[in-house]
């Protein structure tokens, strides 16, 4: 089977509030696939369609071949599919090792524990109380509990929400491994560095719509985000704005950023006014844009 996953024309609705308006999109075996946009774009909600815990209005789902709508599916699903959710609730007094040998006691997969303990380097934690850990341990030990019946998909919700910047570099680490070890993974985040490094392919919606889907790379290059960068406390952002080639100058303090439809060409327009003009440039340099850039580009062009 390709296709682990499979959605087709997915609503849901909350009152008059349209939480997913038509998505259709499918998840190869062993990617990394993404589903990012801001908070309340729609993303738990259709994550939460997959794992059989929300019911959809319309549109069709398959996962593993099963329909999580249905509770005869289901039943057959979950043994199949390990969720980390946006939070887990362990008792703040369990020791980590009790977590792990509790949650462990409902499959009969005991043998992979010690793997996983390992491949997590939880060993010097097992000992420890859940509340006395950080978010980023936190993060890891909910994560062990998802995979310990070694699923075949494993679906994160906002899985590095409100880690600091190594704990999240650590965890994509942790995810990679999942991959590499065979695991689909199925990720929601709004962090879109996060992302940009993790994903395989992503799905960027907004307001329950998907509008970009593809390998971040390829949106990257088909949506013309390219820009000039540099310090500067003299330009004026009009004058370079009027320039031919230019889509938009932001200027923040001294720091300058030019989208550009030719880097090229709008490198040397800029310098030239720059120079005529007697604007000092300091740390000229080219930047990739970034999925933070491509949704904003996404949402200015739907408003046009």
């Amino acid at each position: 089977m390709k296709h682990v996953i499979e959605v087709e024309s997915l609503t849901k609705k909350y009152g008059e509030t349209r939480a997913v308006q038509g998505g259709s999109f499918a998840v190869e075996r062993g990617e990394i696939f993404g589903i990012i946009g801001p908070n309340g774009a729609g993303k738990t909600t259709t994550i939460e369609i997959l794992e059989g815990l929300r019911k959809r209005d319309s549109g069709n789902v398959h996962v593993l071949g099963h329909d999580p709508g249905k509770e005869s599916d289901r039943y057959q699903l979950n043994k199949k599919i390990g969720v980390q959710f946006q939070s887990t609730s362990i008792q703040e007094l369990m020791k980590v090792k009790e977590a792990l040998n509790l949650f462990a006691s409902f499959y009969d997969t005991h043998h992979v524990l010690v793997d996983i303990i390992e491949q997590l380097h939880l060993k010097d934690k097992l000992n420890s109380y859940f509340k006395d850990l950080s978010g980023g341990w936190k993060q890891r030990v909910t994560l062990a509990l998802s995979v310990l019946h070694q699923p075949e998909i494993v679906f994160l919700d906002e899985p590095s929400m409100g880690l600091d910047p190594q704990a999240r570099r650590e965890l994509w680490e942790v995810i990679h491994t999942l991959k590499e070890q065979g695991s689909t993974i199925l990720v929601t985040t709004h962090y879109m560095e996060e992302a940009e490094k993790l994903c395989d392919r992503v799905a960027m919606v907004y307001e329950g719509r998907i509008r970009a889907l593809g390998k971040p790379n390829v949106l990257l290059e088909d949506l013309a985000t390219n820009y000039l960068a540099f310090e500067s406390a003299d330009i004026n952002p009009d004058v370079l704005t009027a320039l031919p080639s230019v889509i938009h100058v932001e200027k923040s303090g001294d720091r300058v950023r030019i989208q550009t439809e030719d880097l090229q060409r709008s490198a040397y327009l800029v310098l030239k006014e720059c120079e005529e003009r007697d604007w000092k440039v300091t740390a000229f340099r080219f930047e990739r844009g970034t999925l933070d850039d491509l949704f904003v580009h996404l949402l200015k062009e739907r408003s046009t």
